[in-house]
């Protein structure tokens, strides 16, 4: 622990974000509720309205130690229990992460990135999943892929912070990990029934519209929180992040309107996620000409994923969770190592355009396991299940719908 000076403003500003991010779950719920069917609404609500409540208390009781406190063995692999039940974090002193702010404020802010990462991954399998497997799912993918995985990154002692493997607010620990398992996911389950454009149709755009809106305001703190302190760093790492999402979503309105004649609102919200979530990796380190060309870079890239895993792979990612995700938070995180300037951030890393070459493969090391762990691990993770409770619906539940087969409640009354 630490006895610098906490700082109120710090911690204001710190309360504020963790609110912010916060409302991101509920957020992505409305936002994959509006882009699937009717039958299957309430589905996405309440898993990840339930999962905010589950992964809050896993994280207080051991996700918070594992993630964050020393490496037990001094291999960098995975935090010690010295922080079991936030034993120890108090309001009273701050950690080595966050020295002007309280212990408790750190590890709140943090909870809230271990909440949304795993629940992400809904978006993947909607309308398909059983709720029993879902629950299981999402305990046993904390454990084993996103608590070693923000270790490795995040922690003082993680083997890929020592490598010099830098990722501001997420690229490769939420975004990369969670666009990746959502793929392995996705093919381990299996298409959904009569899988094609009939299936794609939403039920309430406004509603997604909605959602998308909220986790566009929540990003600010997401982003721009991660700078835990109020100052400098958070407010270019907000400017960055609108920019970039600005930036992606006229890409994608842009690409869309193109290819169909017809400009498509959810095409625009879509392309604005992408952007939200490639700029994440590198907000705290980049300069606002940086997040344009970044921007429009990662709107590219997700926006042809999408065509490439859907319409040629054949991949039934319902919600487009790999491209809007996972490749925004591979490009994004190798980008870092193009973009990143010490004059933004001097803590941060340099980059090509200071002359630093080897930051990118550094990049692209942290990015590559990423994709080892995420891919690999949550294909185990689901074929466990798969093999001991059943991870799909059965078909007439699926053709029924699970608000109704799950949860035995309706999003819309006829």
């Amino acid at each position: 622990m630490s006895s610098d000076v906490i700082s109120s403003a710090d911690t204001s500003w710190m309360l504020v974000s963790t609110a912010l991010v916060m409302l991101m779950t509920p957020a992505l719920g409305l936002f994959e509720a509006g882009l699937i069917r009717t039958k299957n609404s309430l589905s996405l609500i309440v898993q990840t309205f339930f999962g905010l409540t589950i992964l809050s208390v896993l994280w207080v009781i051991v996700g918070f130690t594992l993630t964050f406190s020393p490496s037990a063995a001094g291999w960098g692999l995975i935090g010690g229990l010295q922080w079991f039940f936030f034993n120890g974090i108090t309001p009273n002193n701050s950690t080595i992460y966050a020295p002007t702010i309280p212990g408790t404020s750190f590890a709140s802010f943090q909870m809230m990135f271990a909440v949304i990462t795993p629940l992400l991954i809904t978006g993947a399998v909607a309308e398909r999943m059983k709720w029993g497997a879902f629950v299981v799912f999402i305990i046993a993918w904390s454990f084993l892929i996103y608590y070693p995985l923000a270790h490795w990154v995040w922690a003082k002692d993680g083997w890929l912070a020592r490598l010099g493997v830098s990722d501001f607010a997420g690229g490769i620990v939420i975004h990369t990990n969670a666009g990746m398992s959502s793929l392995a996911a996705a093919i381990v389950l299996g298409k959904r029934k009569n899988f094609g454009p009939a299936i794609i149709a939403p039920s309430n755009v406004p509603l997604a519209v909605i959602g998308a809106m909220l986790l566009w305001f929540g990003w600010f703190g997401f982003n721009a929180g991660s700078a835990f302190a109020a100052g400098e760093v958070a407010s270019n790492a907000l400017l960055v992040t609108q920019v970039a999402a600005a930036a992606s979503g006229l890409i994608w309105g842009i690409l869309s309107w193109k290819r169909s004649g017809k400009l498509s609102t959810i095409a625009v919200i879509s392309g604005a996620i992408a952007g939200l979530a490639g700029v994440t990796p590198a907000s705290g380190y980049i300069d606002v000409q940086s997040s344009l060309v970044l921007g429009i870079i990662v709107g590219l890239a997700s926006y042809y994923a999408v065509i490439l895993f859907k319409e040629r792979l054949k991949i039934d990612d319902a919600l487009d969770v790999g491209a809007v995700h996972g490749i925004t938070g591979i490009a994004g995180s190798l980008l870092v190592g193009v973009f990143a300037s010490t004059i933004i951030n001097p803590s941060g890393p340099s980059s090509i355009l200071q002359g630093n070459y080897a930051q990118l493969p550094i990049q692209g090391i942290g990015v590559a396991v990423a994709i080892a762990l995420a891919l690999g691990g949550t294909y185990v993770i689901s074929r466990i299940i798969d093999a001991t409770i059943g991870l799909r619906v059965s078909t007439p539940e699926e053709e029924s719908g699970l608000d109704i087969t799950q949860h035995a409640e309706r999003a819309y009354i006829d």
